[in-house]
């Protein structure tokens, strides 16, 4: 039996640490507490999402903040049924600079690639957090 991962070293505890000065830089105090409730339930879960997902990948230099939330935009939508994290992400989207404008043709832009129904759904996500950001 593989033995397990020590999501407690060092260095792991310094990676999740990197990952989630990045999420917060794109997603303020909300990132912290998806991450938070994950962890509640699954620490390796949380970890793994803050410290691969977000101080691994969205550290890389390759792509700006506003690139990568357009990216992630579009798979989401695409991917369907991730609406919670779609809201998340559209919220993070508009946090890094992107205008409702931006969002709503990006969730348009999905349409020809994976289904109306699809952007639609990911359409009505969008208005609901237009809506909250506006009520708040």
């Amino acid at each position: 039996m593989p033995e397990q991962y020590d999501i407690d070293s060092a260095e792991s505890i310094a990676r999740r640490e990197a990952g989630l000065a990045v999420l917060e830089t794109i997603d303020g105090e909300a990132g912290r507490a998806v991450i938070d409730s994950l962890g509640e339930i699954s620490p390796a879960l949380a970890h793994h999402v803050a410290a691969w997902g977000f101080g691994d990948v969205y550290a890389r230099p390759g792509l700006d903040p506003r690139s990568r939330q357009l990216v992630t935009l579009g798979v989401l939508s695409a991917l369907g049924g991730a609406e919670p994290q779609l809201r998340v992400h559209i919220n993070a989207a508009l946090n890094v600079g992107i205008t409702r404008d931006e969002v709503v043709e990006a969730l348009l832009h999905v349409a020809p690639y994976a289904g109306f129904p699809r952007a639609i759904n990911a359409t009505l996500v969008g208005r609901d957090v237009f809506a909250e950001r506006d009520d708040s």
